[in-house]
């Protein structure tokens, strides 16, 4: 079997695997960042097999919706790929970018790196802000019954990785938790510039949602 044989193999795979998935983390979020991971590999000296089946596996069973277990996505993707006939050395690799992708508090140092890891968290960053960060953002509150906004419980910004985890905190903490802090932790030049513009936007969007909010012409 081919590179695109498995590729194509491991589409079908996460299609079927994530339906019925959380809106913010269904296959269109995959989709999108196997896209975003593809135009920022352009620019990039990578591997764009590892980069394709990294992207593509990379929230394959997120922890979130398994109890906090971030053993289960790294579990699924090694057996998928092993059952598939993938060299070990391109197994382990998406194996690492999987376990070391994530956000986590910001808190936490990242024991991997790679160029294709670089890649795929900057495209998977680009999801998680601007127009579609936000929609992800109030989608994923909804499905956890979380407040819109509390003006009496201010945003943390020194969270461990468990309270991170942890957190209920209102969904426009979430902003200042994390989405506003994603624009200076992008790895490449095509992951800055696109953050850039998604930055603006979520600020823009943050003004007039507080000018709302407080009643303000």
């Amino acid at each position: 079997m081919n590179s695109e044989d498995i590729i194509n193999k491991t589409k079908a795979f996460v299609k079927e695997t994530l339906s019925g998935a959380e809106g913010g983390h269904d296959w269109f979020h995959i989709q999108r960042v196997f896209n975003n991971a593809l135009l920022i590999a352009k620019n990039e000296p990578v591997d764009l097999f590892i980069v394709s089946l990294g992207a593509l596996l990379h929230d394959i069973a997120d922890s979130k919706f398994h109890n906090g277990d971030e053993t289960i996505g790294p579990k699924v993707a090694r057996e998928f790929l092993f059952n598939h006939n993938v060299d070990s050395v391109v197994i382990e690799h998406v194996v690492n970018i999987i376990e070391n992708i994530s956000f986590k508090g910001g808190n936490i140092e990242q024991e991997f790196k790679s160029p294709e890891l670089d890649v795929i968290q900057d495209a998977d960053r680009l999801d998680a802000i601007g127009a579609i960060g936000i929609a992800r953002t109030f989608n994923y509150g909804g499905f956890k019954n979380r407040q819109l906004y509390n003006p009496d419980i201010a945003p943390n910004l020194n969270m461990t990785k468990e309270a991170y985890k942890a957190s209920t905190a209102p969904t426009i903490n979430h902003f200042y938790e994390k989405l506003l802090l994603l624009k200076d932790r992008m790895n490449t030049k095509t992951g800055k510039r696109l953050a850039t513009e998604r930055h603006e936007f979520m600020e823009l969007y943050l003004k007039q949602f507080f000018n709302e909010w407080n009643g303000k012409v």
